[in-house]
């Protein structure tokens, strides 16, 4: 029998002290891989400075003329990058050697001796592998003089501005310098100073100096060469005079991203039941469908005082954007009435008053504005009638009865569509070449997004062999793609026709305007619509016009606070745009 004198050890107790042990032994194995990880690095760390100093005791050795890299500015032997492995760890070791122009005689032109490479740096980076998987460096950096008195240099300098979209300096924007012509070629890659500026002094003097910017995450920016293409390349590649400074300013920033959606336009249905039949009638009480129209069940002095009516559940394959209205035609003697009410679907629910005000108690005089019915809580409707009678010789009779609604937009797959940015890398015989333009489609998701992008303003069309035309962007166009954005812009198209006309309608800060009304007439011609809610509205199927030919279009548009717009001159022919500024 136990006891509280027995002595021994619970399952509790085995437990506790087995958790303490463990705590005791990660900590101690934790502890263990620091010291290895430390140790390690140490030892690591070491043979970079070793072989840093290697390097630049190698390069002290050598004549003043002969220190520089292969490819690079000034010219030598030294390798500008390298694999190196020492006791079993590899490294990377990269030698820089650049010209300094002192400003203790003067920089650039003010230098009292004209003498701008006044000595030369040399920069030994050794990097490796951590143990903790990072990369990891040493840099040891030498000044080397000449012996005796400066000495000119042949060339020039290449001052490279690098800058982002704000004019801002880029730290450590790799730039990589290319010449072909000089002797020895020139091949090397440097890294833009605190101030954003890679500063060469010693350049050959040549022609043809390609310059490639760019940092990880961001865009590109480069020099380019003429050709039977590009005629006047902007810019072209730089040139370095003999005693003269190149300046040249290369911009780049975060890379941006447009996702691209295409889609049908938002169309405006109509279900409709003129009561030929009972097969759109979900449910009936006290009534007879006869020639087109509903009763009340009975004949002349026998009618039955009262019945109702409901529609089947009244949707859309493709969803309800927007419920619009319910309209009706009957006939109401005198004595009698009917009451029209909006249900749910299947007919389980009144849509309530605070979506449909009056509802409970029934309308009686058309249309009903169903605007305010919720989509997300309706996506099917029902029409209800009550029919009723003071006087059973009289009966009163519907005939039919309708509700419109919003459908769409629906994603259109696969529609082939171009994109084209405002920048430009120079002129040829076409005209002005642009940084970017591409043609793409939007694929079996109706949806591409299209990466890398530089910022710029962007233009999309959609071209007539597609057999649609752009009906609508809810961005205006062309739209602004800032550094680093994620942009979404929605593509509504419809049926391409020989003529068209796109309308936008904005304020004077440039907002798109919904609901404006737009009236586009002229003989034979006059039609009417409002902005959606991108505040744009399209005219499609019209003829050409042309200002001037007689056969010109006018134009009247009014928005509720602006001052109403005329136009008599507007000219449609083929695919046209047009923006009108409102105040």
């Amino acid at each position: 029998m136990y006891s509280p004198a027995s002595k021994g050890a619970t399952l509790i107790d085995t437990v506790v002290a087995t958790g303490l042990l463990l705590i005791v032994f990660v900590g101690i194995t934790a502890a263990f891989r620091l010291s290895v990880e430390v140790v390690t690095n140490n030892k690591a760390r070491a043979g970079a400075i070793a072989l840093a100093n290697e390097r630049l005791e190698f390069v002290r050795s050598l004549p003043y003329d002969s220190i520089g890299t292969s490819g690079g500015i000034p010219a030598g032997t030294l390798l500008q990058s390298e694999d190196v492995t020492l006791n079993g760890i590899r490294y990377v070791r990269r030698t820089v050697v650049l010209y300094v122009d002192d400003p203790r005689d003067g920089s650039g032109g003010a230098d009292s001796n004209g003498v701008t490479a006044d000595f030369k740096t040399v920069k030994a980076e050794v990097s490796w592998f951590a143990k903790n998987g990072g990369v990891r460096k040493v840099v040891l950096v030498t000044r080397v003089s000449p012996i005796g008195i400066e000495q000119a240099v042949p060339g020039g300098t290449l001052s490279l501005a690098i800058i982002d979209a704000a004019s801002q300096p880029v730290v450590g924007a790799q730039v990589l310098i290319v010449n072909t012509l000089t002797t020895p070629p020139i091949n090397t890659t440097l890294f833009s100073d605190e101030d954003g500026m890679v500063i060469i002094p010693g350049a050959p003097e040549s022609s043809g100096y390609e310059i490639t910017v760019t940092r990880a995450g961001y865009t590109t920016a480069r020099t380019y060469a003429a050709d039977a293409t590009n005629t006047n390349p902007s810019p072209g590649h730089l040139t370095v005079a003999l005693n003269q400074t190149t300046s040249s300013t290369f911009s780049i920033d975060a890379i941006a991203t447009k996702n691209i959606r295409t889609y049908t336009p938002i169309e405006t249905q109509q279900w409709s039941d003129t009561f030929s039949s009972a097969t759109e009638i979900a449910e009936q009480s006290g009534v007879n469908v006869t020639s087109g129209s509903v009763f009340l069940a009975g004949d002349p002095g026998d009618y039955t005082t009262a019945g109702t009516v409901r529609s089947v559940a009244i949707a859309s394959a493709t969803g309800i954007r927007a419920w619009t209205e319910a309209d009706w035609s009957d006939t109401r003697p005198a004595s009698t009435d009917v009451r029209y009410r909006i249900y749910s679907g299947d007919g389980t629910e009144l849509v309530p008053d605070g979506q449909l005000p009056g509802n409970s108690t029934g309308f009686s005089v058309p249309p009903i504005d169903l605007s305010g019915v919720s989509t997300s809580t309706y996506q099917a409707l029902s029409l209800h009638a009550s029919l009723s009678t003071g006087d059973i010789n009289e009966t009163p009779a519907l005939h039919s009865w309708n509700i419109t609604y919003d459908t769409g937009p629906i994603p259109l797959p696969d529609l082939e569509f171009s994109v084209r940015g405002t920048k430009t890398i120079g002129s040829g015989p076409a005209g002005q070449i642009l940084l970017y333009s591409t043609t793409t489609t939007s694929g079996a998701s109706a949806g591409v997004n299209l990466a890398n992008l530089v910022w710029d303003a962007y233009t999309i069309t959609v071209a007539p062999a597609t057999g649609y035309a752009i009906a609508s962007v809810c961005s205006p166009q062309p739209q602004g793609l800032a550094p680093n954005e994620y942009q979404t812009t929605d593509v509504i198209v419809a049926p391409h026709t020989p003529h068209s006309l796109l309308v936008d309608v904005r304020n004077s800060g440039g907002a798109l305007i919904p609901g404006a009304s737009v009236r586009l007439y002229r003989t034979g011609t006059d039609e009417t619509e409002s902005t959606d809610g991108c505040g744009q509205v399209f005219f499609s199927g019209i003829g050409e016009g042309t200002t001037g030919g007689g056969d010109a279009y006018s134009i009247t548009v009014t928005a509720g606070g602006y001052t109403t717009y005329n136009a008599s001159d507007v000219s449609v022919s083929g695919v046209t745009r047009l923006s009108i500024l409102l105040d």
